[in-house]
C-alpha cells in the first residue's frame, strides 16, 4: 500500500513528515520523562504507548530507525527555514537518543554508538569531527546512570547474557536439525524447553532474542536467505542514493537510511523483532524514495532528449521531409551520413 501510494515528491514529504510526528511525539514525551526523574535508572527503562513500542527494547529500536531521518530531515529543510524552526527540528534526533539512553537496553545503545561511527568514519580524522565525536560521547557517558553502566561490565557474566548465549547456540543447532523449513512459526520457546531443558535458566524459555535466529528456527535456511536478501537489497538501493547525482536535498533522506538499517540490525542481535513494523516500514520508504528518484532521471532523460531534438526539427523540419520523402534508398542512407 505505501508503495503504490507514496509515488511522487510531495507525497513521500507527507508520508515522511507523518512518521517523523509520529515518532517525535513519542521521544520528547519519554525523554522528558526521564528528565523528569532525574535520568535516574530503572529495570523498565522507558515504556512507551501499547503495543510494538511497550517494551523498552522494541522502543529503543524505535529510535534507534528514527533519530537518521530525522536528522537528515533537519538538514535537508535547513535552507528553506529559519534558524528556530532548524532548532525545533533538531530536538527530534536529540530526544529520540535520550529515550536510547534512558530505555536501559545495552543491545540499543551498542547500536547507537556504531551508528554514530559509520555516519563520521569518514571524517573521523578531522579536528571539528573528532571533538564533537568525543563531545557526544562524553555527554552519552555522563547521561548513562550508573547502573546502566554496571550493567555493561556484567556482560558475559549475568544470567540474562548467559541465557541469550545459550540461545544462540541452541538455535545453531535447530537449524542444523531443521534446515529447510525450521521448526514452525515461533515454536521455538517450547522446542527449546522440550529438547533443552537443562539450559532453560529462568522460568520457561523465551524467544530467541535474535532476528537472524528467529527467522532461522521458524522458516529455515530458505526463510532466512529471504530474510538477508531482503535486508542486503535495502542496503544497496539506499547506497546508491549516495552517488553524486544525488545531492539534492531529498537524497538525505536516502542517505541516513541505511544507518537506520544498521541501528535495527545491531539492535535485533538482542531481541526478537524480525516481524515488527521496524523492517518492513523501512523498506517501503528505501522502495517508493528509489522509485521516485528512478521516475526523476527519466523524465529528465526526456527532456534532454527533446532539447536536442527540438532545434533540428524547428528550423529545417519542412524542408528535412521533404528532402527525405523524394530520395531513393540509397540517396537517403547518404543523407544520413551526412
Amino acid at each position: 500500500i505505501i508503495i503504490n501510494i507514496v509515488n511522487t515528491r510531495e507525497r513521500l514529504f507527507v508520508f515522511v513528515s507523518i512518521f517523523l510526528l509520529a515518532s517525535f511525539k513519542i521521544s520528547l514525551s519519554l525523554a522528558l520523562t526521564w528528565a523528569a526523574r532525574g535520568f535516574s535508572f530503572t529495570k523498565w527503562g522507558l515504556m512507551g504507548p501499547a503495543g510494538f513500542f511497550e517494551n523498552s527494547g522494541e522502543l529503543a529500536i524505535q529510535m534507534l530507525v528514527f533519530w537518521p531521518l530525522a536528522w537528515a530531515f533537519a538538514h535537508a529543510v535547513k535552507p528553506s527555514v529559519g534558524k528556530l524552526w532548524y532548532l525545533i527540528l533538531m530536538l527530534m534526533p536529540i530526544t529520540a537518543i535520550m529515550v536510547i539512553l534512558g530505555a536501559s537496553s545495552r543491545g540499543a545503545q551498542v547500536a547507537l554508538v556504531c551508528q554514530l561511527v559509520v555516519m563520521n568514519y569518514r571524517f573521523i580524522f578531522r579536528p571539528k569531527v573528532l571533538i564533537a565525536i568525543a563531545v557526544s560521547f562524553f555527554l552519552i557517558w555522563t547521561f548513562l546512570p550508573d547502573q546502566q553502566k554496571e550493567r555493561f561490565e556484567s556482560i558475559g557474566q549475568d544470567r540474562t547474557s548467559k541465557q541469550r548465549v545459550v540461545y544462540f547456540l541452541n538455535g545453531v543447532e535447530m537449524i542444523k536439525e531443521h534446515p529447510v523449513l525450521g521448526v514452525g512459526f515461533f515454536n521455538f520457546a517450547p522446542y527449546f524447553e522440550r529438547n533443552y531443558p537443562e539450559d532453560v535458566l529462568f522460568k520457561k524459555a523465551q524467544l530467541p532474542h535474535n532476528i537472524f535466529i528467529q527467522v532461522g528456527t521458524d522458516a529455515g535456511i530458505v526463510g532466512l536467505i529471504i530474510f538477508l536478501s531482503l535486508i542486503y537489497i535495502a542496503y544497496s538501493k539506499a547506497k546508491k542514493f549516495q552517488s553524486p547525482c544525488g545531492k539534492e536535498r531529498i537524497n538525505l533522506i536516502g542517505l541516513c537510511s541505511n544507518l537506520s538499517l544498521l541501528g535495527f540490525v545491531i539492535a535485533g542481535q538482542f531481541v526478537t523483532v524480525a516481524y515488527y513494523p521496524f523492517l518492513w516500514i523501512h523498506l517501503a520508504l528505501v522502495v517508493s524514495l528509489n522509485n521516485i528518484l528512478s521516475q526523476d532521471q527519466r523524465e529528465r532523460k526526456k527532456k534532454q532528449v527533446r532539447r536536442v531534438g527540438t532545434p533540428a526539427m524547428t528550423g529545417h523540419g519542412d524542408r528535412d521531409v521533404g528532402l527525405i520523402s523524394g530520395m531513393s534508398s540509397s540517396s537517403s542512407s547518404s543523407y544520413r551520413d551526412r
